[in-house]
């Protein structure tokens, strides 16, 4: 018999706004991990980093999201190969809190919690109040990277905070319908800056295109040390990085996607620099390295 919790989930359904289209998933697509919250602290120098955990969705091997050009037996084939099930990718939402002299930074707001995002309890396993984040930096506008900038009553999430995106982003999240109840929320907390502008001592912003039209990366910089949010540049840990060139639906301009991701693979596992992914399994902190003519992912919290 099935127990409350997944007669439940079965029973609902959640739509996720990703880029434009709606992802519709069962709630029994959301693991239980999420509920609680996590949160995995680390040092890079002088500076602390926390990865937060989000949630974690599931999206079908239907050719509808991965290898649209490549068709769902291609993509079951290299799920298969590296020992996980050919028929789902399964997903995390993570996010990054930057602790810095008097600054406390979040990247990315997760889902919210309309959307069941279990960010605010990370936040509480980290000893972090909403009211106590200075900036709130936003790689790009979907839904399950600036969902949870509202509470649930649709108030301000972060009340301190300033709420940083790039110029280009900005811009257009204010064009898209979907975003206007949100804009109308944030406006007035909005700074943009120009991709690839320093944001704060210790964080630049990279331009990493084609995800949408702003999207960007944050790197973290303390002393020789180096950490690279990637955003949304990839999303499985596994198709991503061994299949770099095939067409991602979420990829706003599929072309700029994919030699974005080519040259800042190939840049990362030269440079060895440390990378957090938003969608990487769960803390989504690690290297990038070559693998034979592709890359592979190695986990590594410093």
């Amino acid at each position: 018999m099935l127990n409350t919790h997944r007669r439940l989930a079965m029973a609902t359904v959640f739509t996720i706004a990703l880029s434009g289209w709606a992802y519709a998933a069962s709630a029994d697509d959301f693991g239980p991990a999420s509920v609680t919250g996590a949160a995995q602290s680390f040092r890079l120098g002088s500076v602390q980093i926390t990865a937060l955990h989000d949630a974690q969705y599931v999206v079908h091997n239907d050719a509808s999201v991965f290898g649209v050009d490549a068709g769902p037996a291609a993509v079951g084939s290299v799920l298969k190969a590296n020992n996980l099930p050919d028929d789902r990718v399964t997903l995390s939402v993570n996010a990054l809190l930057v602790r810095s002299g008097k600054r406390v930074i979040l990247i990315d707001s997760g889902l919210g919690p309309k959307a069941n995002g279990s960010l605010t309890a990370s936040l509480t396993a980290a000893a972090v109040s909403p009211s106590d984040i200075t900036d709130v930096l936003i790689t790009h506008s979907h839904g399950d990277h600036v969902g949870g900038l509202v509470t649930s009553d649709g108030k301000l999430a972060f009340p301190n905070a300033t709420i940083r995106m790039s110029k280009p982003e900005w811009d257009w999240m204010k064009s898209q319908p979907d975003s206007a109840d949100l804009v109308k929320v944030i406006d007035g907390h909005v700074q943009t800056f120009a991709p690839g502008a320093p944001i704060a001592p210790s964080v630049t912003s990279v331009p990493l295109g084609g995800h949408t039209p702003g999207h960007v990366g944050y790197e973290i910089a303390a002393g020789k040390q180096r950490l690279l949010d990637i955003g949304d540049l990839a999303h499985s840990s596994v198709l991503s990085l061994k299949k770099p060139e095939w067409t991602t639906k979420f990829d706003s301009d599929s072309d700029l996607a994919k030699a974005t991701r080519k040259a800042t693979f190939a840049r990362l596992a030269k440079s060895h620099e440390l990378v957090f992914a938003p969608h990487f399994p769960y803390p989504g902190v690690g290297h990038i390295v070559v693998e034979g003519s592709a890359y592979a992912w190695v986990p590594q919290i410093p």
